[in-house]
């Protein structure tokens, strides 16, 4: 049954949150409230009004949750599961983006006892990624590997990193230095973040891949004792890795990741010149006979409300929008804890975000 939701609270007034409350305008022609601690700037949108609230103020946090009929998470990480643990109490639908395990494991938890859904991991990895692998998976007779990679790139990258930074230094920084969980030979395992290094060409461009921790979401746990070998690795140019291997290994700054912000926010530019590529392929056995099906898309910068946005804001907030759009279409739990994987990729692709991630779907194997 579909859900009467006449508002929308954003928190996070950032990139991704501006995004996030410009989708649900454009798309859904809701009223949006754009919360965040700064001051709120004067403007005139009809649809898109901006306040101030300090999320470390329970009583301010849970006033403005209580007033909207979800709440789209757009704030670090480190915030999730103070949001998540009012708009549970109070009943309010709760999506947000973070690829903190940990904040996931504590909304897994508040979920069990909430009257409302919580789906974290909206964006695009942990998020659509967990769709699309789940998608290849279900193909297979019999699933041997499943290889999820992710990268948000510019478009050029002059460096010695070869980086720049198109998103939350906090969040890159978050799976480079956590554990990443991955299946190998059948047993779900902890694996080394930077691990797991390997080259790839895509489209005749030379990448590489490596673990990093929180793409995957909870797919290790639904697909454990379905699939050989699961992991997710991050895409980047080549010499990335072992430069951020030095900074974090041998300079030892992953004990250090005040002094390592610091030196990345200082030395590293950030760019709104990018691109997003995904990749996933799985293998095994369908039909009798050993097959394979790969994914690729690369994802660009487009306007959106007269306003140019990125690659990785368009990709990210397109996850948080259709999943809440399912929710709000009936299509998903009215309660409790919510995974990507639960959805299925066509009905994603079929929300009115779903186009900025065209060529996922079904229609990409007969092409």
């Amino acid at each position: 049954m579909a859900s009467r939701i006449e508002n929308v609270l954003v928190l996070g007034a950032g990139k991704i949150g501006g995004t996030i409350a410009d989708m649900l305008a454009h798309y859904h022609e809701l009223p949006v409230t754009l919360a965040d601690l700064a001051a709120a700037p004067p403007g005139d949108d009809r649809l898109v009004r901006r306040v101030q609230c300090d999320v470390m103020d329970d009583v301010a946090l849970a006033a403005v949750i209580g007033g909207h009929g979800a709440v789209l998470n757009a704030l670090p990480f480190y915030l999730a599961e103070r949001v998540a643990t009012q708009a549970g109490r109070l009943g309010v639908p709760y999506f947000d983006l973070t690829e903190d395990v940990a904040a996931t494991t504590a909304i897994q938890r508040i979920a069990a006892t909430a009257g409302a859904t919580l789906m974290p991991q909206c964006g695009l990895a942990p998020g659509v990624i967990g769709m699309l692998g789940h998608d290849l998976a279900r193909g297979f007779d019999e699933l041997h590997d499943l290889r999820l990679r992710v990268g948000a790139l510019t478009r050029s990258a002059n460096n010695g990193l070869r980086y720049h930074f198109t998103w939350s230094i906090d969040g890159v920084i978050n799976e480079y230095c956590n554990p990443c969980v991955a299946i190998v030979d059948g047993k779900l395992m902890s694996v080394q973040p930077m691990e797991g290094y390997e080259t790839l060409t895509l489209d005749g461009e030379p990448l590489e891949a490596f673990n990093t921790s929180g793409g995957l979401g909870t797919l290790c746990d639904t697909l454990q004792g379905k699939v050989r070998n699961l992991d997710y690795k991050t895409l980047r140019y080549p010499g990335h890795r072992d430069a951020m291997n030095f900074l974090l290994h041998d300079l030892r700054l992953i004990e250090r990741r005040d002094i390592l912000r610091d030196v990345l926010e200082y030395a590293v530019p950030h760019s709104r010149d990018d691109l997003v590529i995904i990749h996933a392929s799985a293998s095994g056995m369908r039909g009798g006979r050993y097959e394979q099906d790969s994914r690729t898309l690369r994802c660009h910068g487009a306007n959106l409300r007269g306003k140019r946005r990125t690659a990785i804001e368009l990709t990210t907030a397109a996850g948080i929008v259709g999943a809440f759009e399912l929710l709000k279409e009936g299509m998903l739990p009215g309660r409790g804890f919510v995974s990507q994987e639960q959805v299925p990729l066509e009905d994603f692709l079929g929300t009115r975000t779903g186009h900025y991630y065209a060529g996922l779907g079904v229609e990409a194997i007969a092409a």
